[in-house]
């Protein structure tokens, strides 16, 4: 079968959309939309270049729910009713969703996750850069189970490589560029008698040392030195190592960041001791976009027509969910989002293959039935039969309360409190919009947990750029590692 011609696929949008007129909803807006979509849909072909640059932006947390969730609040922020919004990712014209499990565990961790989209294999709970054949926190298991990431593999091809997290970089999925460990906990140091590996943040250093990292920003200040609120034992101090022996800036707040050059000199950014800062409570350190826009430039000035390979991570939108708090995930999910479109906007479609998506989901669910434009972090408003915008009357359950359009299932958040003898009580409170839309407030929750849980649901993929097309239908986490080490070695 002949594949269609950019040329002869709209004339079938065209033919198509001209017996549309003769149909009555044929003036109708949603119908018209749906035409135009048709054709944009039908005019598209596969980009088979080599991708000479590759990007893999991962929003940790940001399961398909949670996406819907920053939808809503970023096109509520716009005025707009927020389900007809569309973020940058959104707009790729390919998309997968992505089974996300790990080898022993039907919810998975973000070790696991970050080893199978950055080495092509899926892997236990808990260990980074090492194969299913590891138990976890058992040092001597490690020989002869490390396996390569994509940061070793465009590095050996003469790229250069970074990672840019709003969590510590020494953290399970930045981690999962460089790092190889027994445990995802190790990030500062190993246990007495472990001698078959070094720390995580020792393992960053000495990838910078190699030259396969080039730029490194992110948390994790407290990892690389011992002095008062550090985490080393060993008396190194790896900040002072990465300036005198590698050369490196040492970027840690907004100036230092602002001053980072980006000729091609390797940089570390450690911006606060543990995770960086949420979006919400953000001052004096650079946002994600900021992190992002500057990697890729300081990576193109060095890799010239060679390209490179970046790791971007949205850390806190994970610690947000965790907390309960969908206030702050979405709004670091906006921040995620504004990463992709800085992204998109410095490289070319035409040589970089762009990857969106998420190593897990969480344990967020949505109440009905909420009228058009209910505010994602508010109470489920009623439906106006006679119009589009919500009845302004908070629907009620059957204990005569509102509710919240978003909840979780588990949490900080529970209507059960537990009481003297132990036992667990729960009735829920009655709620307003002002409440239920404060920053800090957490949702409600069912079951009584001091970190709300991730969840085993898929994830999405969105990409664009040479071979982008092969992100489709439904796939294994591992599946992105083989199609960005296609798409970069394809003839």
């Amino acid at each position: 079968m002949k594949t269609l011609t950019a040329v002869s696929a709209l004339a079938i949008a065209v033919s198509g959309m001209a017996t549309a007129q003769d149909l009555p909803q044929a003036e109708n807006d949603w119908f018209v939309s749906g035409q135009e979509r048709l054709a944009e849909e039908l005019a598209k072909l596969p980009n088979t270049n080599r991708a000479v640059n590759i990007i893999l932006m991962i929003s940790d947390g940001n399961g398909v729910g949670t996406n819907y969730a920053s939808r809503l609040f970023a096109g509520q922020q716009e005025g707009g009713f927020g389900d007809e919004y569309v973020q940058p990712q959104e707009a790729f014209p390919n998309l997968a969703l992505v089974k996300t499990y790990n080898v022993n565990a039907q919810t998975p961790d973000s070790a696991g996750t970050g080893t199978a989209m950055m080495a092509g294999i899926k892997t236990k709970a808990g260990i980074i850069g090492v194969n299913e054949n590891v138990n976890r926190g058992d040092c001597s298991t490690l020989p002869g189970n490390t396996v390569a990431s994509m940061n070793e593999l465009m590095s050996e091809m003469g790229k250069e490589t970074g990672i840019v997290s709003t969590a510590r970089i020494t953290h399970a999925t930045p981690a999962s560029a460089y790092a190889k460990t027994v445990d995802r906990n190790f990030e500062a140091s190993v246990p007495e008698g472990c001698d078959t590996q070094t720390d995580i943040a020792t393992q960053l250093i000495e990838a910078m040392r190699s030259g396969m990292i080039d730029v490194a920003m992110g948390g994790g200040m407290r990892n690389f030195h011992g002095d008062e609120g550090g985490r080393r034992e060993d008396g190194v101090n790896l900040m002072d190592v990465a300036q005198s022996e590698l050369g490196a800036h040492l970027a840690t707040d907004q100036a230092s960041f602002e001053n980072t050059p980006l000729d091609g000199t390797p940089i570390l950014g450690l911006f606060e001791s543990s995770h960086m800062m949420y979006e919400a409570d953000r001052e004096d350190e650079p946002s994600l976009a900021d992190m992002t826009g500057a990697a890729i430039q300081a990576l193109q000035a060095k890799s010239g027509d060679n390209g490179f390979f970046l790791q971007v991570e949205a850390g806190r939108v994970d610690h947000a969910n965790h907390g309960g708090n969908l206030a702050r995930a979405v709004r670091d999910q906006k921040a995620f989002s504004d990463a992709v479109a800085i992204a998109d906007e410095l490289t070319d479609d035409a040589d970089t293959l762009i990857i969106v998506t998420a190593d897990h989901e969480h344990a967020l669910a949505f109440n009905g039935y909420c009228g058009r434009g209910s505010d994602i972090l508010g109470l489920c408003m009623g439906i106006d039969g006679e119009g589009v915008a919500h009845t302004g009357e908070p629907e009620l359950g059957a204990d005569n309360k509102p509710f919240t359009v978003a909840g979780y299932l588990n949490g900080a958040g529970s209507v059960l409190t537990e009481q003297a003898d132990g036992s667990f009580f729960g009735t829920r409170p009655a709620l307003t919009e002002e409440a239920a839309t404060d920053l800090d407030y957490l949702q409600q929750a069912v079951v009584p947990k001091s970190s709300e849980t991730h969840s085993g649901e898929d994830v999405a993929a969105y990409a664009k750029g040479p071979w982008a097309h092969l992100v489709d239908g439904t796939i294994e986490q591992n599946m992105i590692f083989h199609i960005m080490n296609y798409a970069a070695t394809a003839e």
